[in-house]
Formats: C-alpha cells, sequence, structure tokens
C-alpha cells in the first residue's frame, strides 16, 4: 500500500470492468484514491489505510450467491462518507440490512432515465435539472427493501431504489454507473461526493511525481539501482522517474 500526505479515498474493488474509471473521475477532480480488491481490505487495512471516504464498486456477482464477494463489515464503522456503485449498493443494503431479489423481469442493462424524490440531498445538487437523469445501468439483481436508515431519492421504472442514502451517516447508494459517460452528469455526482467527505482537491500528477522521486531518493539512498527496460509504458515510466530522482545512480538493461 503506498503511503502519501494527502486525503485518501478508498475504492473497494468487486471486479467491475469500470473501476479503473471510478479512479480517473475523482483524480480529474485532484482527488488521491486507491483501489483495492475486497479481499484486501481487512480491518488492519482499513486502520492503516485511513480513508476519508470509501467508494464500493460494481461488479458481476450476486450478493445472493454463497461466497459472494463482500467488504469488511468494519468499513461500515469508520464514521466515513460511503458510495456504493451497482453491486455496490447492493451488498451495502444486504450487510446493512435490507434484502436484494434476483432481477426476473426487473434487470436493466444500458440506457435509463432517473427521476428524483421530493426530497432533494446535497449528493444530487446540479441533478434533475431537466426532471430526469439519464444513467447507465447493468444489474441483474435489484434492491426489494432498504437497510434500516435509508431513504429513496431517485426511481427508474425497474429500479425503485436507483439512489438511496442514509444521511445520517453520509452513506448513499445507486444502482447505476455515474464513472461511465453514459451517464452525461455523473461528474457532478461524484464532485459532490467528494464535497460531502471533506476533501480539499489539492492532489496532483505534479504532486505525484515529486512525492514519487522523494520516496525512491529515501529508499534508495547511496546505493545503486538496475532496471530491466522492456520499452513499455509501466518500464519507461518507472526509469524516468528513478533517473530523475537518482540520476548516474541508475542503471537500465
Amino acid at each position: 500500500m503506498s503511503s502519501t500526505s494527502h486525503q485518501r479515498l478508498l475504492i473497494v474493488d468487486f471486479g467491475s470492468q469500470v473501476t479503473q474509471l471510478i479512479a480517473r473521475r475523482l483524480r480529474e477532480l485532484n482527488v488521491y484514491c486507491e483501489i483495492h480488491p475486497y479481499q484486501n481490505v481487512t480491518p488492519a487495512f482499513l486502520q492503516d489505510f485511513a480513508p476519508r471516504a470509501v467508494i464500493l464498486s460494481g461488479g458481476p456477482a450476486s450478493v445472493m450467491d454463497a461466497g459472494s464477494p463482500r467488504p469488511s463489515a468494519e468499513v461500515f464503522e469508520l464514521g466515513v462518507p460511503i458510495l456504493g456503485i451497482c453491486y455496490g449498493q447492493q451488498v451495502m443494503m444486504d450487510m446493512l440490512g435490507g434484502r436484494v431479489e434476483r432481477g426476473d423481469g426487473t434487470a436493466e442493462f444500458g440506457r435509463a432515465y432517473v427521476t428524483p424524490s421530493e426530497t432533494r440531498i446535497d449528493l444530487l445538487t446540479g441533478w434533475f435539472l431537466e426532471q430526469r437523469e439519464q444513467v447507465w445501468m447493468s444489474h441483474g439483481d435489484h434492491v426489494a427493501a432498504l437497510a434500516p436508515g435509508f431513504a429513496v431519492y431517485g426511481t427508474s421504472p425497474n429500479a425503485p431504489f436507483a439512489i438511496t442514502a442514509d444521511l445520517s451517516r453520509n452513506f448513499f447508494a445507486v444502482q447505476f454507473h455515474p464513472e461511465v459517460h453514459h451517464t452525461p452528469n455523473g461528474r457532478t455526482l461524484y464532485e459532490n461526493f467528494v464535497r460531502i467527505a471533506g476533501f480539499d482537491g489539492d492532489w496532483t500528477m505534479e504532486a505525484f511525481r515529486d512525492e514519487a522521486i522523494r520516496k525512491i531518493r529515501d529508499q534508495v539512498g547511496d546505493a545503486k539501482v538496475i532496471c530491466g527496460l522492456s520499452g513499455g509504458v509501466d518500464s519507461s515510466v518507472a526509469a524516468v522517474l528513478i533517473h530523475e530522482a537518482i540520476g548516474d545512480q541508475l542503471t537500465c538493461v
């Protein structure tokens, strides 16, 4: 796990094909985030990582299957804002006392439209200016009953709990994918979430570069380094960073 002086957001990955897009959207907002597979997110990990907020990604599994992916229950005891997306919403509801059902006749794959409830919340600032929002759905199962403390703030024809929240804990959950471009206003939802979580938005790629160089210098000291350079992007970027950090102490082969 990387150490950083910046405020950190944890993305718990349940195997979604678009988890990397979540990280991209957050980094566009100058928020430092890391993606970690759900099985690595143990109580000890959470204590060490100390996230300011958590996002639970989508995924292909069903919460009703034996051995389905689940985060450590301690994630809900951190006292930080949490956003569940698609499968992340379903596992959140299931673990917190709600109910999820098989999607017999209610599955949604593709474009859908969400309409708001009467109550507006901070997560949805800038949403529903046209009475409904286009979103991208990709779910078979659906939430059938909310966990205690949650209320519904948006619905679609086949997802009566498309947007839900427990405002007392700053827990939010959506059935759609705000990170994909098929949800045109998805960036606004992420902006609202990181604002609720109190992020300063002070992380940049320049800051990442400077921090990486500092860490390399601290670790290497006066030693020599050999770098196996394949010519690909990963090894080339690594070689450039290491050379900027330690100069002629680096030999590429």
